[in-house]
């Protein structure tokens, strides 16, 4: 497919200055929506890719004189993907209070049973559960499907922004992880950086690599809302501030772009939230969706000196 020579044209003046708050009154426009898989055409797929997941878990449930005893068989499965998919049906079965981080790390089982364990259904209670299901459980794979895809948006946002850049700014590089993979962090890319542990989604370089042109984030918020809403933009609040005060103290032109799209946007507060946290560093920070980078993104906000 060709592009046109409009999409890559630099804009007037008053293109120049839109902010993503004059986008509002028209917000679902500029919006991207994620496609997905529906129900129940996923159902196929999912008892093929888990049943044999749910029928590990019942052989280990037979085998354990505890839930504490299953829930160690489950850490010494060597298979990551296999031990986490065990470790998911452990918590829907044993104890839906189980932190999930915590029991994707083996050391931190014992923790768990020390914590949590006396909260445990009991081993007949589960075996009883269990066994009350037909083969496969059709039901469970549906739910351990979800957890599938889960992340799967934001990979597709970055994936189309690489896409979307490099198209639009062929003498500019990008990098970052596309899908999965390491985060970059901030002490990799500039020299005595104060939080060296930082992570960003994406860097822009000039030709050649001679400067950092921009670092950003990218998210897509398939749903947001209630205490939600808050956490977010405080949280770029806090990256923005160190990223910029980092760049003032050593004489450098470091833009940040915060990629958001998805419908979370239209919900409660959260375009106004971005406005106002966009509108706080003017010429500084830019927010995106998708749609808004042929009129938003170009070259002189990139090479204009952050003010």
């Amino acid at each position: 497919m060709s592009i046109s020579r409009k999409y890559f044209a630099e804009p007037d003046s008053s293109q120049r200055a839109k902010r993503f708050a004059d986008y509002k009154p028209e917000a679902s426009l500029w919006i991207t929506l994620a496609t997905g898989d529906y129900y129940p055409d996923i159902l196929q797929d999912a008892r093929n890719l888990y049943s044999p997941v749910i029928e590990l878990f019942g052989q280990l449930l037979k085998q354990s004189a505890s839930s504490q005893e299953l829930l160690l068989r489950i850490s010494k499965i060597s298979q990551t993907w296999m031990r986490i998919q065990l470790l998911r049906v452990f918590r829907k079965y044993v104890n839906l209070s189980l932190p999930v981080e915590m029991t994707k790390r083996k050391s931190g089982i014992l923790q768990i049973i020390q914590t949590f364990g006396s909260r445990f259904r009991s081993i007949p209670e589960v075996q009883k559960a269990y066994n009350s299901r037909p083969t496969p459980d059709e039901a469970l794979c549906a739910l351990l499907w979800e957890y599938k895809d889960r992340g799967k948006k934001g990979y597709d946002l970055t994936e189309r922004f690489f896409e979307l850049f490099r198209a639009r700014f062929p003498n500019l590089i990008i990098e970052g992880p596309i899908r999965a993979g390491r985060d970059i962090l901030m002490g990799d890319i500039v020299a005595n950086y104060p939080n060296p542990t930082r992570p960003i989604d994406f860097v822009i370089y000039e030709q050649g690599k001679t400067s950092i042109l921009a670092i950003g984030l990218a998210r897509y918020d398939s749903d947001r809302g209630g205490a939600q809403e808050d956490d977010w933009p405080g949280q770029y609040r806090s990256l923005i501030d160190e990223v910029l005060n980092y760049a003032h103290a050593h004489q450098l032109n470091i833009k940040i772009i915060l990629l958001n799209d998805g419908p979370g946007l239209l919900l409660g507060s959260m375009w106004d939230d971005y406005s106002k946290l966009e509108d706080s560093y003017p010429n500084k920070v830019m927010v995106l969706t998708l749609r808004m980078i042929p009129e938003r993104l170009h070259l002189a906000w990139l090479h204009t000196p952050a003010s």
